[in-house]
């Protein structure tokens, strides 16, 4: 009898497209041994696949976590249409994900499939939402969006880690928390097939290393402006790759690891401190800066070793890779929006075109990317780019190509009057106009 196949999803917590050595990211930070700030990440890519055209649903991570545990555009649920969920939105009762929502872990539950979430959750709050209630069997984390590694307090001061529906404390590096638990998993005998979530809240703010206690105590807000550097934000990419190194060396050990497909991703584009380079823009943007991401895939099974694809993608399209490989149907009364890249992840040079879209109430963005050419709207100003010829968005084609202007604004138009209105929804703003990329800029 064949072995189904186990799944285990890492998502990072602002990461840049170039963040990492095999996307072309920046040296190490000084006294490493090594050359990136990635070589297990690295390695995996050299093991796998990477994607050079990939995308997050959103450039903020509530609204993007949505869309990867439903498989849909976020915006279907009131939830997902705020950019993000705020700490203040405790206790709320619309602000989460319905636990009544079929998702990624709930249709592979009750496949069969033992299923953990470790790390950040930020789908809303208990009683009304929670892990547990969305088809998790276990989970140990944060249910907030940003919070201190080492006190792991949120944003309003909540002490916030928890394990199943019980607070819990525990000391040490939130990052090594996380990577603990993943590899305990991972350890434990079973018979079931399993997913395991690993969502690292690195190297989210508050810029913080193993090292740095000293500065978690200093800091009064969690996102603060005199602190942080690149080394810092470096390091911590490091760390976070320790821990996967730890993570893929465990699945190895126990024998999985040929049978596993791995997927490495972020939530949105890069912070303060990440390299975008040939791209611009970053975090709440929908230039290419704030919305594409890495994905490195790796499964000694299926996926041919130390290749990259072009082929688009985004978030939402890995729960209809993921059901697909497991031969799991999803809900009928909830179709995916998303689509399974499976045929490319067997063929990564047999790519398939479509249509993706985003919408951020922050800053009136709407955008679309068909082929080589993406729309944006930035409030009601229009730009048209060639990806192909130009990544950095430069080259405004909207007057010399009126006609693929306007087809690609009413397609748009056509997506987004398919989707539910949310207008009580609401967006957080940067605190300084230094922190925001315009595309003249």
């Amino acid at each position: 009898m064949a072995r189904r196949t186990n799944f285990v999803f890492i998502l990072a917590d602002d990461l840049g497209y170039a963040d990492l050595g095999c996307y072309g990211g920046r040296p190490a930070a000084s006294g490493a041994p090594f050359a990136t700030c990635s070589p297990w990440l690295d390695r995996m890519a050299r093991e796998g696949l990477r994607f050079t055209q990939g995308y997050a649903n959103s450039s903020v991570c509530s609204p993007t976590r949505f869309a990867l545990m439903t498989g849909r555009w976020q915006h279907r649920l009131r939830g997902g249409a705020d950019e993000p969920i705020r700490s203040n939105a405790r206790g709320n009762p619309r602000l989460g994900l319905p636990p009544s929502h079929p998702t990624l872990p709930s249709l592979l539950r009750d496949a069969g499939y033992d299923t953990a979430l470790v790390g950040k959750w930020h789908l809303g709050y208990p009683p009304h939402f929670g892990p547990l209630k969305s088809g998790y069997r276990e989970f140990f984390g944060a249910l907030s969006g940003g919070m201190d590694y080492f006190t792991h307090r949120d944003t309003a001061g909540h002490h916030d880690l928890y394990e199943n529906d019980s607070e819990v404390h525990r000391k040490g590096y939130l990052t090594d928390l996380i990577s603990d638990r993943a590899v305990e998993f991972i350890r434990r005998p079973r018979k079931e097939p399993f997913l395991l979530s690993v969502h690292y809240n690195a190297p989210h703010w508050p810029w913080l290393t193993r090292e740095n206690e000293g500065e978690s105590k200093r800091i009064e807000k969690l996102y603060h402006f005199d602190g942080g550097s690149v080394a810092t934000y470096l390091t911590m990419i490091r760390q976070m790759d320790e821990g996967i190194g730890r993570i893929l060396k465990a699945l190895t050990a126990a024998k999985a690891d040929r049978d596993t497909l791995v997927v490495f991703t972020s939530d949105n584009g890069g912070e303060r401190f990440s390299d975008t380079w040939p791209l611009v823009g970053k975090k709440m943007d929908l230039l290419e800066g704030g919305i594409r991401v890495p994905y490195i895939v790796r499964w000694p099974a299926k996926v041919k070793a130390g290749l990259s694809t072009d082929q688009i993608t985004i978030t939402m399209d890995w729960v209809a890779t993921f059901l697909d490989a497991a031969g799991v149907r999803p809900h009928p009364d909830y179709p995916l929006d998303g689509v399974s890249l499976l045929s490319v992840l067997k063929n990564p040079a047999k790519t398939f075109e479509r249509e993706l879209y985003w919408k951020m109430l922050f800053r009136d963005q709407q955008a679309m990317r068909a082929g080589d050419w993406k729309y944006l709207s930035r409030e009601g100003d229009e730009f048209l780019f060639n990806l192909a010829s130009d990544q950095r968005e430069r080259a405004n084609f909207a007057q010399r190509d009126p006609k693929r202007l306007a087809a690609m604004r009413a397609r748009y138009v056509a997506w987004e009057e398919a989707l539910p209105k949310h207008p009580d929804a609401t967006y957080s703003v940067p605190a300084t106009k230094a922190d925001l990329l315009t595309p003249s800029s």
